[in-house]
């Protein structure tokens, strides 16, 4: 059943997103698209209603279908299908259009060459499509398990959100700022000014020994670049590569081996980002690729690890890094950069908590993943 707008009886907007589901146009671009003095004649979405979008895209190969969770009523353009369900339990359907079961009937019936970003097929085919069901009940408890999954991946994406921000907040606070000896936020108990060392002062920065592209192996001892670094920094996969256990004590003979506190920080490409060698596990590095700063007395490895990432530190490469095609950081800057220590027990303080709160952000992160590939899985083996 479609009901038409009259008189501007509904004056809100919606679109309809693969991504985020029925939302306001408002919300969703910022502004609204259309003038609301020109809405007569477009659809009334009413709630739990389901709507089509024939716009396609990578997530959505035939355009997405959405229900109306918003708890209220708007209108949508007529190059929209808006539809109301009897019959079904609407959670049950609502899941159903996340499957891809539906699809074949759509490529069957319809046809997206007449232009290259949206699906042509005509309102009266579209609502031939057969929908598979079981009994009332069983419909019930498979909307329910979804709509239960969607809550806790929204709950972990919330904290995981929270985390992030909370972090680049205090990331903020917790290091001094550009002329100040003082952090705003400190742990009870320490008091005094903090004091500011060029890193080589510290410790000891080191390179690799070289390396050659044809020793490099598909097992062995891990070697690490600066892709490597940037992967274990966001959480993503890369390809590895390996040098031989022979190699690897020939040069480590002459460079010394990493060693569980040491940090690697980026030289080329995304300068300046740092890894903690988490253990004493054989490892090595590319040369100039990354700057290997060793593990010290005075100073703690994750503190040392929550600076590199800190704002201040970031300001500073700014503001040293040379640009060209790509920037660089080298040995000798590293050991020239200034860093502010407080005594070393503050520092530890400050490494544990920024360590638990990554800890936090990767558990977050990782529970999310997991009950989206539960989800996934579900999606795929639950509907016929």
């Amino acid at each position: 059943m479609i009901e038409k707008n009259k008189s501007n009886e509904f004056s809100e907007p919606f679109t309809n997103s693969a991504e985020l589901g029925i939302v306001s146009q408002k919300d969703y671009f910022d502004r609204e698209v259309v003038n609301q003095e020109n809405l007569d004649g477009y659809y009334i979405v009413r709630n739990d209603d389901f709507v089509y979008n024939p716009r396609i895209s990578v997530t959505a190969p035939v355009g997405p279908i959405n229900r109306n969770r918003l708890g209220r009523n708007g209108v949508m353009s007529p190059l929209y299908t808006v539809f109301r369900t009897h019959g079904i339990d609407n959670l049950y359907l609502e899941f159903y259009f996340k499957t891809t079961s539906w699809h074949r009937f759509m490529k069957l019936n319809g046809d997206s060459g007449a232009r290259f970003d949206r699906f042509t097929i005509s309102s009266t085919q579209f609502m031939e499509m057969p929908i598979p069901f079981p009994n009332k009940e069983e419909q019930r408890k498979i909307g329910e398990h979804f709509d239960n999954l969607d809550h806790f991946i929204t709950l972990h994406q919330r904290k995981y959100d929270e985390m992030k921000q909370l972090k680049k907040f205090m990331l903020q606070k917790m290091f001094p700022k550009s002329g100040e000896l003082i952090p705003e936020i400190r742990f009870a108990g320490f008091t005094g000014d903090w004091e500011q060392h060029k890193l080589g002062e510290i410790t000891n920065i080191l390179s690799a020994s070289r390396v050659h592209k044809e020793e490099w192996k598909t097992e062995g001892v891990p070697f690490f670049r600066s892709s490597d670094v940037m992967a274990a920094f966001k959480g993503t996969k890369n390809d590895k590569v390996f040098i031989s256990q022979e190699l690897f004590e020939k040069l480590s003979a002459i460079s010394g081996k990493p060693q569980q506190g040491d940090i690697f920080i980026t030289g080329g490409g995304s300068i300046g980002t740092p890894y903690i060698v988490p253990n004493n596990e054989p490892l090595y590095s590319k040369d100039a690729d990354l700057i290997w700063v060793k593990k010290g007395e005075k100073h703690d490895s994750f503190y040392l690890y929550s600076y590199f990432v800190s704002p201040i530190f970031r300001e500073y490469l700014l503001s040293i890094s040379h640009t060209g095609t790509i920037a660089h950081y080298t040995i000798e800057q590293v050991k020239k950069t200034p860093v502010f220590f407080p005594s070393l027990e503050e520092q530890q303080k400050i490494g544990v908590y920024f360590s638990n709160l990554d800890h936090l952000i990767t558990l977050h992160q990782h529970k999310c993943d997991e009950l989206q590939g539960v989800k996934k899985f579900m999606l795929q083996n639950m509907f016929v």
